[in-house]
């Protein structure tokens, strides 16, 4: 069972300090909250993360998931493209901020934004660059406050990678090349050393290993394409060599 396999991994490997769980919806996969429950009893130094997408509170069966995530200490990173209806229907669909609204506020009813960890992601609705973090922040919080009474942590901001579906979107509008021109005119150096390839192994579902998740929605496996039935713990690939491409510009 992969599930099983990346925890005896993450017993065996005292240098891995955060167990990132994400995949769309994470919390409908029948093996999430198994995963929680036992990380916690193995690790409970672990900062374990929920790719929350928020909307999924409201489903059917997942009225107990807030209470859940905080009996558990989880901190959860949620995807929030503005704080405004008008911008997150239009990307994500008619009646999706208000839920997402809902989902906050029930984080928030159960210790979310204050000493239990509930941070924002905003990433750019086209083929530009996201605005300095800062100060976006700043404005999230000004609005969700004002205008819902939410509260939340940090916000991160997160450029669009040119992969799959928004690659797609690019091509079609002919802005591919000039949005990669764009990455590669504002790439920064002085990121490299802080890049998520550098210390995150990520998983597919059927354990094949991967760089990150954008090697993996690309399909550019670890080395000559390792699984985690092939470790004992990280240490077993920390010399591997990462791969690059177009993307990583992002």
């Amino acid at each position: 069972d992969v599930a099983d396999k990346c925890l005896d991994i993450l017993v065996n490997s005292p240098s891995v300090t955060t167990l990132d769980i994400t995949g769309g919806a994470p919390e409908l996969q029948p093996e999430f909250r198994r995963i929680v429950r036992r990380c916690r009893e193995l690790r409970p130094d672990v900062d374990i993360i929920d790719r929350c997408n928020l909307t999924v509170l409201a489903e059917p069966g997942q009225e107990d998931l807030a209470d859940f995530l905080a009996d558990h200490a989880v901190h959860v990173v949620a995807s929030l493209p503005c704080y405004s209806d008008k911008n997150v229907n239009m990307q994500r669909g008619r009646g999706v901020f208000a839920r997402s609204i809902e989902g906050l506020r029930r984080l928030n009813e159960v210790g979310y934004g204050r000493e239990l960890k509930l941070d924002l992601v905003y990433n750019p609705l086209g083929a530009f660059l996201p605005p300095p973090q800062d100060a976006l922040q700043t404005k999230y919080a000004e609005e969700l406050q004002q205008h819902f009474g939410v509260s939340f942590n940090e916000l991160f901001t997160m450029t669009n990678m040119p992969i799959k579906r928004f690659a797609d979107f690019l091509s079609r509008r002919g802005e591919l090349g000039d949005y990669l021109d764009l990455l590669v005119r504002n790439f920064n150096h002085e990121t490299a050393p802080n890049l998520m390839c550098r210390t995150t192994l990520s998983v597919n579902w059927d354990g094949r290993v991967y760089d990150c998740d954008f090697n993996q929605q690309l399909d550019l496996p670890l080395g000559s394409g390792k699984s985690v039935f092939d470790l004992t713990s990280t240490e077993d690939v920390r010399d591997a060599r990462i791969k690059f491409d177009n993307h990583c510009y992002g």
